[in-house]
């Protein structure tokens, strides 16, 4: 069996160029991969297109990326909670391909199928629009969306063993799975890193066929964007 383990993130994305398209799992900041996000930013590589459904905040995940200028193109679709992503969007140093959000998750998982493209009535007469074909089924009408596709998908998941399987937990299972079969090259990494073999078949979110590299990461923060309180 192929053993899929390196040391840490900052081994996992050596080999990333400048000019890459990342997908980046996570949904908010819950399930985002911390450790090869900081491996980057310390990389200090640029002209990155990323995809993902949020960015960050100012201080955390794709937020510190946006800081250092190293993303030339966001394909993204909920960033409210990042000021200097809004900064660079108005000032027009940020290409932003804005997505509706069950649009941009099956567009990654039509990626990691296979499937150049699809019909969904989302955005049909909105800005959305513009430039794409449009169709009618049954009486109503349809844009056509194209996959999305990465040189490498960073993903984040709960467990996983060395031969790559995965297994995500709660919220982080919204983009980790479909980013995980999109990419060319995909990198995990996972809170807990155990021998292939050990976790039970029938609870594996994604087969290790996926899955290049692994390592086990360190020192999540699993950060909340907006802590509400009862008064």
């Amino acid at each position: 069996m192929i053993n899929k383990v390196v040391a840490n993130a900052e081994e996992a994305v050596a080999d990333i160029p400048n000019d890459s398209v990342l997908m980046l799992g996570g949904f908010g900041l819950c399930g985002i991969p911390e450790n090869c996000i900081s491996a980057l930013v310390a990389k200090k590589i640029t002209g990155l297109t990323c995809i993902s459904n949020n960015a960050g905040v100012d201080d955390f995940g794709i937020g510190l990326m946006l800081q250092q200028r190293q993303v030339k193109k966001m394909i993204s679709s909920y960033v409210g909670e990042n000021k200097e992503f809004e900064r660079q969007l108005l000032s027009g140093e940020l290409e932003v391909e804005l997505t509706p959000q069950g649009t941009l998750a099956e567009r990654i998982r039509a990626g990691g199928a296979g499937i150049p493209a699809f019909f969904t009535p989302a955005g049909y007469g909105t800005e959305i629009a513009e430039g794409k074909e449009s169709r009618e089924f049954d009486g109503k009408m349809y844009l056509m969306e194209s996959w999305l596709r990465a040189d490498f998908a960073l993903v984040k998941a709960w467990k996983g063993d060395t031969a790559g399987n995965l297994i995500f937990k709660g919220t982080a299972r919204n983009f980790n799975p479909m980013m995980a079969a999109a990419g060319k090259i995909t990198i995990a990494e996972v809170e807990e890193l155990v021998p292939a073999g050990t976790l039970d078949p029938n609870t594996i979110h994604t087969p290790g066929v996926f899955i290049q590299r692994i390592f086990q990461g360190v020192n999540y923060e699993k950060r909340i964007e907006q802590r509400t309180v009862s008064q």
